[in-house]
């Protein structure tokens, strides 16, 4: 299959966006409605409840008020009483017999060094026993960054001529363009300050390898890839305030935050889809666990907190820019 040829590769590579044309992407005139059509609302309503409902004279409609107003007090009372109920029937807060300490957690507590070779049991319960579930968190970050891009990517001013046979877009005249977000300081360079620089250039690294210490022991200490990810996704945001964005661009662009989540993503997926599958019910994985408190050590959860990482440092970074500038 030709990659100009396929509608995928051109989507994955920048090239077209199947939703150009196809989603509302001009922003929204206020309403200012005029002074008589104001007044001529007012009497319609005036003459809808004086002529045809006759408020003051109707019973049943006087009746019906009244109900509705009882009805609503009293749906709201038995709502609160019912709720104040089962509050009351809760277990004590630290109970030992509490439904949530069962079998679980001590599981969790008791084995969890031994089955999944993380020394930090919070890590190896979310990146073993319920990785499938932080898989899924991770999908939602890439959905949501998908969707604030559909909703507030700039387009250029115009495209390229369009193939035989195929229409060109034609941008509506109150379209937010690039030189109208440029107008209103959307997408500005920020001004060279060399204070903000010098600082940056020297707290940017340390941020990002802090960041990188925290994904890479988040199975032997607290951290891991959630709060790694946000650290580094701090440190780039702190980059591109002092920088710009023609710099940020040199090592990070849209292709570059696409293939980073796909990989990420796609490893994760394929990594604990083997291990569940060959190591549910007993059966061995074949994957090594290796010495707890070592670096490389339980299994596949030192690559997992990197994955996770990764997606959430780009997700923190394309937040910002899509706010910012309306594209990387």
């Amino acid at each position: 299959m030709k990659r100009k040829n396929n509608a995928f590769f051109r989507w994955f590579y920048g090239e077209t966006d199947p939703m150009q044309g196809k989603v509302e992407m001009r922003p929204q005139r206020e309403y200012a409605p005029k002074e008589g059509e104001i007044r001529e609302l007012l009497a319609d309503h005036q003459t809808l409840r004086e002529r045809i409902y006759d408020v003051e004279d109707n019973g049943k409609l006087w009746f019906f008020d009244r109900l509705y107003r009882a009805a609503a007090v009293f749906f709201c009372l038995a709502l609160i009483f019912i709720l104040l109920v089962n509050v009351s029937w809760l277990p004590p807060s630290g109970g030992a017999d509490n439904p949530v300490n069962n079998e679980v957690s001590a599981r969790y507590i008791e084995n969890g060094l031994q089955e999944t070779g993380a020394v930090n049991i919070v890590t190896g319960m979310i990146l073993d026993y319920r990785a499938f579930d932080t898989f899924g968190e991770s999908n939602v970050l890439f959905i949501a960054t998908v969707t604030v891009l559909i909703l507030m990517r700039l387009d250029p001013e115009k495209k390229a001529p369009a193939k035989k046979g195929v229409p060109v877009y034609q941008k509506p005249e109150d379209e937010l363009t690039v030189a109208q977000a440029q107008a209103n300081d959307r997408v500005f360079e920020p001004k060279k300050d060399v204070i903000l620089q010098q600082v940056a250039g020297f707290l940017v690294p340390v941020i990002v390898i802090f960041g990188i210490y925290v994904i890479l022991n988040g199975h032997l200490s607290p951290g891991g890839g959630f709060s790694g990810g946000a650290i580094i996704g701090a440190g780039l945001i702190l980059y591109l305030n002092a920088f710009g964005f023609e710099k940020t661009e040199r090592f990070f662009t849209e292709k570059t935050y696409k293939w980073v989540c796909f990989a990420a993503l796609t490893f994760y997926c394929l990594a604990k889809s083997y291990s569940f599958f060959t190591g549910a019910n007993g059966l061995e994985s074949g994957i090594p666990l290796g010495t707890p408190g070592a670096i490389l050590s339980s299994g596949l959860i030192l690559p997992l907190n990197i994955c996770v990482g990764l997606v959430v440092a780009c997700t923190m970074y394309a937040f910002y820019a899509l706010f910012r500038k309306g594209g990387f």
